[in-house]
């Protein structure tokens, strides 16, 4: 199941199901509501590249004439009356995502710096840091272990304080060009912001352009990956009630 759309008629999307198999990816109804599907003999499917790309082909390919709620991958039913009962369970809740994702988007959006070229900066610009740091080369205490661990905790106190300082110029830069947006988890000590942004399908073009402001603002010093369009993954948050088959 690759996930969820607003359709009352049968649709197939061509044979791009996972699996390699050629299998057709069609509609499961209920009323007003269809599961987007394709047949398999596995229950649980390997998180490879291939398989991963063959599900998020299939997305795109819906996302192309269909506001889509995803499924996370290798979500697996034993049959479409399974399926069934699920849309039914949770119908109210899928017509209101629906309607409250059509015709917008998602974009991912990744900042990363040269941790090390801002730490000089810092110990430049940064008044205590310099203070500190002049006071330890006038009493020969740079190689000291206590003077050391004072100076380390002080650097990544005022990397924080920096870093979000920048992600709130950046979030208020794309604010007005936005639906919603959405923190995740940073990965690194580089990468400073992770967000996903929820756009209005005609409003991509301002968006990537607010986005290409922000990053000139900046210039060489931040790293910006940007990516997208995706369906809204991080702004959607449906329970499947039923007990499936297998997933993973």
């Amino acid at each position: 199941m690759y996930g969820v759309i607003e359709a009352r008629d049968n649709v197939s999307f061509g044979k791009i199901g996972i699996g390699g198999m050629g299998e057709n990816v069609y509609s499961v109804h209920h009323g007003d509501v269809a599961a987007v599907v394709s047949k398999t003999p596995v229950f649980i499917f390997d998180p490879t590249r291939e398989n991963a790309l063959a599900h998020e082909h299939v997305i795109e390919t819906v996302m192309k004439t269909n506001t889509i709620i995803p499924m996370s991958f290798g979500t697996v039913f034993r049959t479409d009356d399974d399926i069934r009962e699920v849309l039914k369970s949770i119908y109210p809740s899928l017509k209101d995502v629906l309607k409250q994702m059509a015709n917008k988007l998602e974009f991912g959006l990744k900042v990363t710096w040269d941790r090390d070229r801002i730490v000089e900066e810092l110990k430049r610009e940064n008044e205590e840091i310099h203070r500190f740091q002049h006071e330890l080369t006038r009493k020969h205490l740079q190689s000291t272990y206590f003077a050391r661990m004072q100076l380390g905790r002080m650097i990544d106190k005022a990397l924080s304080e920096r870093a979000a300082e920048v992600v709130r110029e950046i979030y208020d830069g794309l604010r007005t060009v936005c639906v919603a947006s959405r923190d995740n988890k940073v990965i690194g000590d580089k990468m400073i912001m992770n967000a996903a942004f929820l756009i209005q399908k005609d409003k991509e073009s301002e968006f990537d352009a607010a986005v290409n402001a922000v990053a000139q603002k900046f210039g060489d010093r931040l790293n910006f990956k940007y990516t997208g369009p995706w369906p809204p993954y991080n702004f959607v948050n449906i329970r499947l009630k039923l007990e499936r088959g297998t997933a993973s």
